[in-house]
């Protein structure tokens, strides 16, 4: 299942509260179609028009899909910043289809591991290369991976974040661009980046420099990271 947080039509507001959808087909049949699935089923808005011209290459016209079938269907990043900024793993970073299918024209890269795209290519590649450890220091890196994605939002290229299995170290970083660039506190841009992506799990280490990152972008601190979910 692809999923895709774009509940908002305006690409610049976080702010996910609003009227429960109404009943109706596409609802009815995600209903049903949970049932089928351990994969979750998002209704997204805007209607098949809209999502269709985005990712054509999900477009079919199979009514009918057996459990085998939807179980082997390969998950693809999840959509920050619609059409402009993605998050994912590193197997997800190698797959040439998904880069052609997303228009992908720049790697974030905030892994160990070294990808097959955009090698020697400064302005379109940018590696943070750390462990996903407690002690690893994320913050040195971080100004310099705004600036990099900002410039690539003014361009208009799409850019894939990644790093290892997309859970940790990347959604860190995530966190700390939106915190930056809407100029937010930690809590509310790390619920943004858990609406998009539900299994996400920045290590400890990487919590307590969003905390201080927080302090740095708001000139204090105001999140309690003591408190769950962080």
């Amino acid at each position: 299942m692809t999923l895709v947080c774009n509940e908002n039509e305006d690409d610049n507001d976080f702010d996910n509260s609003g009227p429960e959808l109404a009943l109706g087909p596409a609802v009815e049949c995600g209903k049903r179609l949970s049932n089928f699935t351990r994969n979750p089923v998002h209704i997204l808005k805007g209607g098949y028009q809209r999502f269709s011209g985005l990712y054509h290459f999900f477009r079919t016209q199979k009514i009918i899909w057996m459990p085998q079938e939807l179980d082997a269907f390969q998950p693809y990043p999840v959509e920050i910043i619609p059409g402009k900024i993605f998050l994912g793993n590193f197997s997800q970073a190698c797959d040439p289809q998904v880069q052609k299918d997303l228009k992908i024209k720049a790697h974030i890269n905030v892994s160990m591991e070294m990808g097959p795209f955009f090698a020697g290519d400064p302005d379109n590649l940018l590696h943070i290369q750390i462990e996903d450890t407690p002690d690893v220091k994320i913050i040195p890196f971080l100004r310099h991976l705004c600036h990099f994605l900002e410039i690539h939002l003014e361009l208009g290229s799409v850019v894939l974040v990644f790093s290892t299995r997309g859970i940790s170290r990347s959604c860190a970083v995530i966190v700390a661009f939106l915190m930056h660039w809407r100029e937010e506190s930690l809590q509310r841009s790390w619920a943004y980046v858990k609406k998009c992506k539900n299994n996400m799990r920045p290590n400890w280490g990487l919590v307590t420099q969003l905390s201080e990152w927080e302090k740095i972008v708001l000139g204090d601190t105001v999140t309690d990271i003591f408190n769950p979910p962080y």
